[in-house]
């Protein structure tokens, strides 16, 4: 009989124990499951709810019990339903009824809350690990590149000259909002619910806070509904690693239009490249695809924890179990993402000659041009015209603004002097924006030593 079956007259179909059980995807939380109840139950000890040696007893039991299934001594049984019932069965297995004092003044309610936020606080703090040591290695990259002058592009047309530097750095601001995002999820996921019961609470005098001392927690939940009802954290967390995909979605897709025959920055090192199984001269990207293609999936269980949870009515409801497989597989997608991304980023081989000569043409300084003219007394607008009008004389004639001799110049307007050759060379376009968020080589050094700095502190 179920742990649960005192009031039913027959067993569940079997179809239905398959259906209903969870164990095949919450087995992974065991050792919080564990945890949880060993804090639970010293608390029910010393409480004086149950005896203490009752207490020591049933700890000892779970301790050994964890031991058993990290050696892989334990299998885990479909029909007991879930890691809860599985663990708690067990117990009563090996030292009978006391055993069963396990459970009191608890619900799988708020035991489950209680596991999923343990098991994630975990998750959290790995994937923060994860992202600052790709904070790191982007930052590296940046400091090698703080000359390594490329096209910056709108509407994927040519625009402006940056750095590489400046290109990755915008990056790094990404992945810095994404780790505060996460510790932002952290905290409110460090919150314990235990004791909340199945919906209010238990006559039990618990210790509510002394369970939430031995396990780590910062608070405990104020509203026992809330307690067993709330997924926000689960849901915030999908929100956070939506947009951790959706930042390596972006870089990856630069990366595999860098990495064509057509661009020519970087090529992908051998390790994180693959071939075609019919044209032999290829080297496919297909770690960058594969990071693009995995974020569709993380952004899918984001939607479905939204509309499973937009429905229910206070308090538990089963519809909650579904919270679990797909925040497992998005925590899992994007703990197999960062190490690739990081890895294949370290090792792609920068085509400096090519982003260069790539940044010369398109008339990327015609913005320069315009300054120019300006600093010179023309108005902005007429300045605008008159050097729409030299790209347009250098489009007919195959030319480039480099390329005018000052009589071409003077041809259109008689400001100009020799002076406007310096000032349209990449390397003035890029270093004399000198402005804070800007590509000059003396704010990217800062923001580098700025960001290491940040990246020292990030805990």
């Amino acid at each position: 009989m179920k742990l649960w079956g005192g009031r039913f007259t027959k067993s569940t179909d079997s179809f239905t124990d398959h259906f209903h059980s969870s164990i095949s995807f919450d087995s992974r939380m065991y050792r919080q499951d564990i945890e949880g109840s060993i804090a639970h139950v010293a608390m029910l000890g010393k409480q004086g709810i149950i005896d203490v040696e009752d207490s020591q007893l049933i700890q000892k039991t779970l301790k050994e019990i964890l031991a058993d299934i990290e050696a892989g001594n334990i299998t885990f049984d479909e029909k007991a339903e879930d890691i809860h019932m599985n663990v708690e069965t067990i117990l009563i297995q090996r030292i009978g009824d006391t055993g069963k004092k396990l459970h009191t003044g608890r619900s799988r309610n708020d035991q489950v809350a209680l596991d999923i936020r343990m098991y994630l606080k975990e998750q959290i703090t790995d994937i923060k690990a994860l992202l600052k040591k790709l904070l790191t290695v982007l930052n590296g990259i940046a400091e090698r590149n703080v000359d390594t002058i490329m096209p910056g592009y709108t509407h994927l047309q040519n625009a402006q000259p940056v750095t590489l530097a400046h290109h990755v750095l915008a990056y790094v601001e990404m992945f810095k909002r994404d780790y505060d995002r996460l510790c932002d999820v952290y905290k409110r996921t460090n919150v314990m619910p235990l004791g909340s019961g199945a919906l209010a609470t238990t006559t039990y005098p618990l210790d509510r806070r002394f369970v939430a001392e031995e396990l780590g927690f910062d608070s405990i939940t104020l509203n026992s509904m809330d307690g067993v009802s709330d997924r926000d954290f689960v849901i915030e967390l999908l929100s956070a690693l939506s947009v951790i995909m959706m930042h390596l979605s972006r870089f990856c897709e630069e990366i595999i239009i860098w990495n064509s025959q057509q661009y020519k920055f970087v090529e992908m090192d051998d390790a994180y490249s693959t071939g075609s199984s019919i044209m032999p001269q290829k080297k496919n990207p297909d770690m960058a695809e594969l990071i693009r293609g995995k974020t569709g999936r993380v952004y899918g269980h984001l939607m479905a924890m939204l509309t499973v949870m937009k429905g229910i009515p206070l308090a538990y409801n089963k519809d909650m179990q579904e919270d679990k497989e797909g925040v497992f597989d998005a925590v899992d997608t994007v703990k197999m993402c960062l190490p690739v991304f990081t890895g294949m980023i370290d090792t792609m081989t920068v085509n400096k000659d090519n982003m260069y000569n790539a940044a010369g043409k398109g008339f990327m300084n015609a913005t320069d041009a315009a300054d120019w003219l300006v600093k010179h007394g023309v108005p902005f607008r007429d300045a605008h015209a008159i050097i729409g009008q030299l790209v347009l004389y250098c489009i007919n004639n195959n030319k480039s603004l480099g390329d005018l001799t000052i009589e071409e110049y003077k041809n259109v307007s008689d400001v100009f002097t020799e002076d406007i050759y310096n000032a349209i060379s990449l390397e003035t376009c890029v270093n004399t924006r000198t402005v804070e968020g800007g590509p000059s080589e003396e704010y990217i050094k800062s923001l580098i030593e700025l960001n290491k700095k940040i990246i020292s502190e990030m805990k």
